[in-house]
């Protein structure tokens, strides 16, 4: 007996390496992800019962009287001979990973080659394997949330199957006198090879699945540096310089021969091996990268065929075709290429896939920033664009009047006039412009309004002299002054003031507006910066547009405040922190 599982140990010694190489294939990849098919499972159920029979095969033979042979069972053995193999090690491994379809498979090409193979027991070696597949696929699904089952469980599940085998042979073979003493002699041996054969199986599976677990891992963390680091080439307005960066980040990140970016046209961009003649311009007419285009779906090229280069030199000769779609309307193509097809791996292809995807909703992302950036400044350049006419015609009567009465004077509100259209006309291109500007342009329309009611209203403007460093939105004051005129001195005949004043504070900017004239009602004044009142007598569309610029610019604290003064008239008053207009200089 301690011979015999000597030997038994041995022989299993060469099965767990073969055991070890079959870990390493892709096709037993899939069953530790558990991604069945009746296809792969009929190739899982050969491939372990190719296993089984190589156990079989590096098994022993002993005679009726217990007598140890060592040659490996290749050719049917005497009538007085018994094999005893490892064969059921390979059919609960099957049962366990595949379900009892891949494990009765197992099972039946084990047990065929048994009965084949003859001597004592025969039938019931020969039963015992498919019973035992079948059994093990069934125990399976009691384990079925496990990836794969503890060392520790598989040894006490690979104490049954000798354990059946045995009793398959004493019931099967009542006659026999010699069977118990075979049985006592090989019993023992088989139940612990064969348990301790099947907890080792599954100990390699577990590391193996942990090494799978950990290079995802690191790919996935390798695909999210790669990812965020990919976001400011994806914003370049320019699809050659964009293709340029993504292919240089790739190819510097990645272990690859090469990378190329493409739109559905033409290569944009090339980096690694083969830049001679994979050159950008160069017009996209291999079929893979075609179909890949056309599906929207990652293909695979795993020789120069597929891959479709027609330069005989080139060495490349494999690639993943990863589509960029945007907005569900095709925009590139990412290749990965390589110089083997062993250096794809699923990793490869599970991180490709990956930085596709996220590439794709990067792309979808920045499109829409940009659509709204581009809404949002188009609304904003409409509202800044805004001259009302009547102030304009208003003007040039008063100029015309005033060259025959004072030329002096006509001559400095035309210089004011020039100054406050250029102005306006410089709005549409600037977000932001200098306090000190709007200052220049809020004198500019305050010396054409005093002079065209010259004596009846009074404009004074305080305000610091170092504003050099605040920005606010262009015409943002004037159209406050314009309102206290228009509104709130509108009854008022004599005596009319307006009072600008810009004050420098701890950490904010104040800039105040008001009038002595006769405030807003209070129907409306908790409403006339939040919407546009410009069906109701006292307006308020000014007001609101230049609320809605400052909330967009500098933020919710630069909102407009309204109230009524105590005594008569009313202010407008906005704060600028200075902690906004260190953050907002940039836009300029």
């Amino acid at each position: 007996m301690k011979d015999l599982t000597i030997i038994l140990f041995e022989r299993l010694g060469l099965l767990l390496v073969i055991a070890f190489v079959m870990t390493r294939t892709p096709g037993f990849k899939t069953l530790l992800y558990r991604e069945f098919s009746l296809k792969m499972s009929l190739v899982h159920a050969l491939v372990f019962g190719i296993f089984a029979i190589a156990s079989t095969v590096n098994g022993i033979v002993i005679t009726g009287e217990s007598e140890i042979l060592r040659d490996f069972v290749i050719y049917p053995v005497e009538a007085d001979q018994m094999i005893v193999s490892s064969s059921l090690v390979a059919i609960v491994i099957a049962g366990l990973l595949g379900g009892p379809i891949v494990g009765l498979g197992a099972g039946l090409i084990a047990g065929g080659h048994l009965l084949f193979l003859g001597g004592i027991g025969w039938v019931a070696n020969g039963l015992v394997n498919p019973l035992t597949g079948l059994l093990a696929g069934m125990t399976a699904r009691f384990f079925s949330n496990e990836r794969v089952i503890s060392p520790f469980k598989a040894l006490f599940i690979g104490v049954f199957p000798p354990v059946l085998q045995m009793q398959l042979l004493l019931i099967i073979y009542t006659d026999s006198v010699n069977m118990v003493a075979i049985v006592d002699t090989i019993g023992l041996p088989l139940v612990l090879s064969n348990s301790i054969a099947i907890a080792i199986f599954t100990a390699m599976i577990g590391i193996v699945l942990r090494e799978q677990e950990n290079e995802a891992a690191l790919a996935t963390r390798q695909a999210l540096t790669i990812a965020e680091e990919a976001i400011p080439y994806l914003k370049k307005d320019s699809p050659v310089d964009m293709a340029k960066g993504i292919a240089n980040l790739f190819y510097d990140r990645l272990e690859l021969a090469a990378v190329s970016v493409t739109n559905h046209q033409e290569v944009l961009a090339h980096k690694g091996l083969e830049e001679e003649h994979h050159q950008p311009g160069d017009l996209i007419t291999r079929p893979l990268s075609l179909e890949a285009i056309q599906t929207n779906k990652m293909k695979v090229a795993y020789n120069k065929a597929e891959l479709g280069c027609n330069h005989e030199n080139c060495r490349l000769e494999a690639a993943i075709m990863i589509p960029i779609a945007e907005v569900n309307d095709f925009s590139g193509l990412i290749t990965f290429y390589f110089r083997r097809a062993q250096h794809i791996s699923l990793v490869e292809l599970m991180m490709a896939e990956g930085l596709g995807q996220f590439i794709s909703n990067q792309l979808n992302v920045v499109t829409a920033e940009k659509l709204k950036t581009h809404i949002r400044d188009a609304e904003l350049r409409n509202l800044q664009a805004q001259i009302n006419p009547h102030f304009l015609f208003n003007t040039l009567q008063l100029i015309a009047s005033l060259f025959r009465e004072n030329p002096k004077t006509a001559r400095r509100i035309t210089l004011q006039l020039a100054s406050y259209m250029r102005f306006n006309l410089r709005l549409v291109s600037r977000s932001l412009v200098e306090l000190e500007k709007e200052c220049e342009h809020v004198e500019s329309y305050a010396s054409i309004i005093q002079a065209r009611f010259s004596g009846r209203l009074q404009i004074d403007f305080s305000r610091p002299d170092d504003v050099e460093d605040i920005y606010i939105p262009p015409s943002t004051i004037q159209p406050l002054v314009e309102n206290c005129i228009q509104h709130g001195l509108k009854n008022v005949t004599d005596n009319g003031r307006v009072e600008i004043v810009i004050e420098r504070m701890k950490e904010e900017i104040q800039i105040s507006v008001r009038d002595n004239g006769r405030g807003f009602p209070d129907s409306i004044l908790d409403l006339v910066s939040h919407q546009p009142l410009a069906g109701i007598k006292n307006g308020g569309t000014g007001i609101y547009n230049v609320n809605k610029r400052l909330i967009s610019l500098l933020g919710e604290p630069a909102r407009l405040t309204i109230r009524n003064l105590p005594d008569e008239g009313s202010e407008v008053f906005f704060t600028i922190p200075e902690r906004i207009q260190m953050e907002r200089q940039v836009v300029t």
